[in-house]
């Protein structure tokens, strides 16, 4: 079921978007899944705004990401462990130990997947971060993916290597193959599910996965079935819903 939130400036988003998340820290040992790109960044600023101002602790949060790049060393500028550290965990109380990031620079790489989705298994997720790509992919589950695939490697399309070449300097070949990413099913254990997102270029596939038919062609559709889904939209994604 989806609870959609519009907000005019994606400032204002991001403290809506924080809501959920500030409930669920209350908990006594809270679980999030957390996501990388832009979408996001907000929401991590007002989290460590929340943690620097009211004290706001994560000693007892444990966190899974949703995916990583393959082939690149972990503290590679663009990793997305560095990107979770530049961009949240280097500025709150979380320990070290409870962060989980696929880890894609291992050699064997389909028992870093196995390994990833047994770990995962270990917990329920209180609340999924997610972002939703131009494709209608969530994490880097492109589209085809079975609805129901867990952790596992994914051959990333050239429109989702060509939008993240902005982050290599513009450098399509410097961008990886290959990820590790949480499977479709393996988001939808969550109890909770945010999904962040802005710019008119997303309008299309908000569109696909709240009111388009259920499937693979849009991955997200598969949050239609989740029982939990609040969507924080700007108006420029919103644009082609009623």
């Amino acid at each position: 079921m989806f609870n959609i939130i519009i907000r005019d400036t994606y400032e204002e988003l991001s403290a809506e978007a924080f809501k959920p998340v500030k409930e669920v820290l209350k908990k006594e040992h809270p679980v999030l899944g957390l996501a990388t790109g832009s979408s996001p960044v907000g929401l991590y600023k007002e989290m460590i705004r929340d943690h620097k101002e009211n004290g706001t602790s994560y000693q007892n949060v444990v966190t899974f990401n949703l995916d990583e790049y393959v082939g690149i060393p972990q503290n590679h500028a663009q990793s997305y462990y560095t990107f979770m550290h530049e961009n949240l965990f280097n500025y709150i109380d979380c320990p070290e130990s409870h962060i989980h990031v696929p880890e894609g620079f291992r050699k064997d790489e389909e028992q870093a997947c196995v390994d990833y989705e047994n770990a995962l298994k270990q917990y329920s997720v209180d609340i999924q971060v997610l972002g939703i790509g131009r494709d209608g992919h969530i994490a880097f589950n492109e589209p085809g993916t079975p609805f129901t695939s867990e952790t596992h490697l994914m051959d990333l399309t050239e429109e989702t290597r060509t939008d993240n070449a902005r982050f290599f300097d513009g450098d399509i070949n410097q961008v990886p193959k290959k990820a590790i990413t949480q499977g479709l099913a393996s988001i939808m254990r969550a109890k909770k599910i945010i999904l962040i997102a802005t710019g008119e270029n997303k309008a299309q596939a908000v569109y696909d996965m709240i009111k388009g038919p259920k499937s693979t062609n849009c991955p997200a559709s598969i949050l239609q079935d989740h029982a939990d889904v609040r969507v924080y939209l700007d108006k420029a994604a919103a644009s082609k819903l009623d």
